[in-house]
């Protein structure tokens, strides 16, 4: 995780900005939320109890064309007016404004974002349930926009996504003469040789999973707000179910870094992988023969981004979370076994 936080005269920078606004009065303080490791979240607070949320992007380097704070608020702008529940967009703020880089301000969704353990008031079976059917139901609505309508038809391709979203990410660890890692070799060349027709098109949140979201306490079993739309794109909605799935925790079976920001899913009444999966099934329509490919597409798309995070912390320039190569080799061996394909060959010999 960055260790990036305000300075005095950025947090001065900040309330003025925010008093100009109407959305803060006087002084502010901030405090870093959520468990994430790209962009950065912030709950600011004024002296007469105001709060809100601000997202930002990690300091820089950052890679071409990632942590667009300004397309990501478009978007959950634009959410706003369907079924999948978000933060209201209050402000936007462009490089150099108020500070180096641009972000975004929204309103505060009370409530728990669970990972390990359900709460309290939340912890029956039949809750629990009921969360994991909205988690899907949410995830099917987000699929059911008509993106066109909400002007975002240019948020991304849908047409072609599985083969290039399979080539774009694969050249983040490529050699140059576009060769992947040995131990990446093998579940590369089943991907490519099993590539389906997009399902669909659709927005997809691509890191849609239960830390990403807040819970209800006011309707228990409800959902309050989808989080972390950084990766939202347009293309086949079956990835996002693959990815979401792969971030279920099942009994007995080794857990990725994924799953266990999940792992409150083992707990009794919450659905099992089949049971979201068939329920996404019944609300959509989607034929989930070919769910596999996405699944393991899924979690070696995880494997690729570890990958890239451990070289940049090597070279000490990004978030240390990412120095442990056990991370990768979880995420590789996952896809494995979601593929149907032996063991991968032992770890790299620079790890």
């Amino acid at each position: 995780m960055s260790d990036w936080d305000w300075s005095t005269v950025d947090c001065a920078r900040l309330a003025s900005f925010l008093s100009a606004r109407g959305l803060t009065s006087g002084p502010v303080s901030t405090r870093r939320i959520g468990d994430g490791h790209s962009n950065l979240t912030f709950l600011v607070s004024d002296e007469g109890g105001r709060t809100v949320v601000l997202r930002r992007p990690p300091p820089p380097p950052t890679p071409p064309g990632a942590h667009d704070m300004l397309r990501e608020a478009r978007l959950v702008g634009a959410l706003a007016a369907t079924d999948v529940p978000v933060p209201r967009v209050l402000a936007t703020a462009g490089a150099d404004e108020v500070l180096d880089v641009p972000f975004y301000v929204m309103t505060f969704a009370a409530g728990p974002v669970v990972t390990t353990t359900t709460p309290g008031r939340l912890a029956s079976p039949t809750v629990r349930r009921r969360i994991g059917e909205q988690l899907v139901d949410t995830l099917a609505d987000l699929h059911a926009v008509d993106w066109r309508d909400l002007g975002l038809a240019d948020m991304g391709r849908p047409e072609g996504f599985n083969e290039r979203h399979l080539h774009r990410m694969g050249r983040l660890v490529a050699d140059d003469q576009g060769r992947p890692p040995i131990d990446f070799a093998e579940i590369v060349e089943w991907l490519a040789g099993h590539v389906p027709a997009e399902s669909d098109a659709a927005i997809v949140h691509n890191d849609y999973r239960i830390g990403n979201v807040v819970l209800s306490l006011e309707r228990p079993g409800g959902l309050a707000a989808v989080l972390d739309w950084e990766l939202a794109t347009l293309g086949d909605p079956l990835f996002d179910l693959g990815y979401f799935l792969s971030s279920v925790p099942e009994p007995g079976s080794p857990m990725t870094p994924t799953e266990e920001l999940g792992t409150a899913m083992l707990e009794d009444g919450w659905p099992t992988r089949a049971e979201l999966a068939d329920r996404y099934a019944a609300r959509t329509g989607a034929d989930l023969t070919g769910l596999t490919w996405y699944t393991a597409l899924a979690l070696w798309k995880l494997a690729v981004l570890y990958e890239y995070g451990r070289r940049r912390a090597a070279r000490g320039v990004g978030d240390t979370y990412y120095a442990d190569p056990a991370l990768v080799r979880s995420f590789l061996e996952a896809a494995h076994r979601a593929a149907g394909l032996p063991p991968p060959v032992g770890p790299r010999a620079d790890a």
